[in-house]
């Protein structure tokens, strides 16, 4: 979801879709920034969903699906061929197919907040491995806060507040 908020932050009119997600927690999607009026939900569309993602691409920029084991390889070549002409993002919820473009691995977390018996969750500290293919080939790390304190994604700040955590991967 955090990933997905961003681009709802960064301008106002940006669509999004959930596919196959039946039990997307709305409360959760509403809690990290994403407008419920410009979100929309294809709960099980079965053995259209490769029909559904090409429909909703040219209309909205980040596509959350829940991908079927059953797609073939040829149809997920045609649906990223698809996704790179209208822009739209795909962000798997489980492993993609035919594999990803980028694939993002949490190698560390910590939750700070909490005091001895006491206190509140504020954020989660991860460490976020990024690898993949073509230009993303290269792996990269970078620490995150997911959430921050606001419920979206953060940089670390080092000392005093002062300068982000060095990494070279921006969300």
């Amino acid at each position: 979801m955090a990933l997905a908020a961003g681009p709802a932050d960064a301008t106002p009119a940006t669509w999004s879709a959930a596919i196959n997600l039946p039990d997307l927690g709305l409360a959760a999607v509403i809690g990290h920034g994403i407008p419920m009026n410009r979100l929309l939900l294809v709960d099980e569309p079965g053995e259209h969903l490769p029909e559904v993602v090409a429909a909703l691409a040219p209309v909205c920029d980040v596509l959350l699906v829940r991908p079927h084991t059953w797609l073939q390889p040829r149809t997920t070549a045609r649906l990223a061929a698809h996704l790179r002409r209208t822009g739209s993002v795909l962000l798997s919820h489980g492993p993609w197919p035919d594999g990803a473009q980028l694939h993002l691995h949490i190698t560390a977390a910590a939750w700070s907040g909490l005091g001895s018996g006491y206190g509140q969750l504020l954020h989660r500290r991860v460490t976020e491995r990024a690898s993949g293919r073509g230009s993303a080939s290269r792996p990269r790390t970078a620490d995150l806060l997911l959430p921050d304190e606001s419920g979206r994604v953060g940089v670390p700040m080092t000392g005093a507040g002062a300068q982000p955590v060095s990494g070279d991967v921006a969300v």
